[in-house]
C-alpha cells in the first residue's frame, strides 16, 4: 500500500509512504543508516541488504530518550565527515521516534541539508514520528525544543519489524493511534474500541488509517501553523511528564497516554468533552495496556512547566481538547484557575 504526501504549498516536495512494500532501496550516490544498539541487533543486517548505494556506511548509537541531545547530534555529524559523506548523500534512519527525529535533524543540518528515508520500527513512529518531518533534539529546558521541519524523501513502514518490539513499546504507539482517532475521526475511534492489534489485519488497517490522517493534516499544514498543532492533542501536558521524570520513567507513547486522560479532564471541566465520553477514551488507553493516572508532585511547577513548551507564546499555553469525540477545538485563553483545578484531580 502506498499514501501520499503532496504539500498545499511548494515549499517542500511531496513524498510516498509505503506500508509493507519494502523490496529495494536505491541511492545514487552514497548512504549511511543511522541506528541504535538494540534496532542494530535485529534488523540492521536485513536492511543493509535492500539499500542499493555507491557506498553504504552504519552509524549506531546509544538507545534511549536521554540520547536525544546535540551531543550525540555532534557525534552522528562527525562520523558522516569521518564517511566522506557529501551533499548528494542520504541518510537512512532505521528506528523508532528518537531515531528518525535525530537522523533527520542530521540531515537537515549537514552541509546545509540532504537527503533522508524514514524505515521506523516502532509501531509510534510508523503512525505518527516518521511522517510530517518534525525533527529535533531534547534539551534541559524541554522536549524537542531543538530542530527543524525536514521532510523525509521517502517512509518505509514495515509490519515484520513491530513483531519484534516489546510489548510496552508496542502499547505506546497504539496511544497515537487513539489519540488520531479521537480528534479527527469518531468511526475509527469506535472501531478501535473493539480491537485487539495483535491481529495482523486490524493492525494494518490500523495502522494505514492513522498514517492517513497524518498525512493529510500535513500535507493542508506543513509547519503548524494551524490544524497540525491539533496533531499535539495530550501533548501539552506529556512533554512537562517527560521533562519532569528525566525522559527516562516512561516511554512517549505512555505520557501520551497520561496526556490525554488530563486534557480531557480539562476539556470535562470546561464543557467540551461529557464525562462518560472522558470514561470511554480512558478506558480504550487502559484495553491497550496504557497507564492513565499520572501522580502530580507539585501543581505550581507544573504548570510553571508548560510554558516551556513550543506551543505557548506571548504568555499563553495553547491546549488542545477534544470537543466530543471526532472533533477538537483549540484554547489558549483558559485561564490559571481552571487549569489547576484540573491538575488537582492528578495530585
Amino acid at each position: 500500500m502506498k499514501i501520499s504526501i503532496e504539500f498545499a504549498t511548494a515549499e517542500s516536495l511531496g513524498y510516498d509512504i509505503f506500508i509493507d512494500e519494502l523490496e529495494e532501496i536505491a541511492i545514487g550516490g552514497k548512504a549511511a543508516i543511522v541506528t541504535n544498539e538494540t534496532v542494530a541487533a535485529l534488523h540492521l543486517e536485513y536492511i543493509k541488504k535492500r539499500v542499493k548505494a555507491k557506498e553504504l556506511y552504519e552509524v549506531i548509537i546509544k538507545d534511549g530518550e536521554k540520547y536525544k541531545n546535540l551531543q550525540m547530534i555532534e557525534y552522528i555529524l562527525n562520523e558522516l565527515f569521518k564517511f566522506k559523506l557529501d551533499r548528494k548523500s542520504t541518510l537512512i534512519a532505521l528506528g523508532g521516534g528518537v531515531i528518525g527525529d535525530m537522523t533527520g535533524f542530521a540531515a537537515s543540518i549537514y552541509q546545509r541539508g540532504i537527503n533522508f528515508i524514514q524505515v521506523p520500527t516502532t509501531l509510534l513512529a510508523q503512525v505518527d514520528a516518521s511522517v510530517g518531518g518534525k525533527t529535533g533534539v531534547n534539551n534541559t529546558y524541554g522536549k524537542n525544543l531543538i530542530g527543524s521541519f525536514y521532510q523525509p524523501r521517502a517512509v518505509y513502514c514495515e509490519s515484520l519489524f513491530l513483531k519484534t518490539l516489546p510489548k510496552r513499546e508496542f502499547s505506546a504507539g497504539a496511544a497515537e493511534i487513539i489519540k488520531m482517532a479521537v480528534m479527527f475521526d469518531r468511526d475509527f475511534f469506535y472501531w478501535l474500541e473493539n480491537r485487539d492489534l495483535s491481529h495482523d489485519a486490524d493492525l494494518k488497517e490500523a495502522i494505514a488509517k492513522s498514517i492517513k490522517i497524518k498525512a493529510d493534516v500535513v500535507a493542508l499544514d506543513e509547519k503548524e501553523s494551524g490544524i497540525r498543532a491539533v496533531l499535539n492533542y495530550g501533548h501539552t501536558f506529556a512533554h512537562v511528564i517527560e521533562q519532569k521524570t528525566d525522559y527516562c520513567k516512561y516511554l512517549h507513547g505512555e505520557a501520551v497516554a497520561f496526556g490525554i486522560v488530563m486534557a480531557n479532564e480539562l476539556a470535562v471541566n470546561l464543557g467540551f468533552l461529557g464525562r462518560d465520553e472522558a470514561v470511554r477514551i480512558e478506558k480504550t488507553l487502559q484495553n491497550f495496556s496504557l497507564p492513565t493516572r499520572y501522580k502530580i508532585e507539585d501543581i505550581d511547577s507544573f504548570y510553571d512547566s508548560f510554558f516551556l513548551d513550543k506551543k505557548s507564546s506571548n504568555s499563553k499555553i495553547t491546549f488542545i481538547l477534544p470537543n466530543g469525540i471526532g472533533n477538537f477545538v483549540i484554547k489558549d485563553d483558559i485561564k490559571e484557575d481552571m487549569v489547576k483545578k484540573t491538575l488537582k484531580a492528578f495530585s
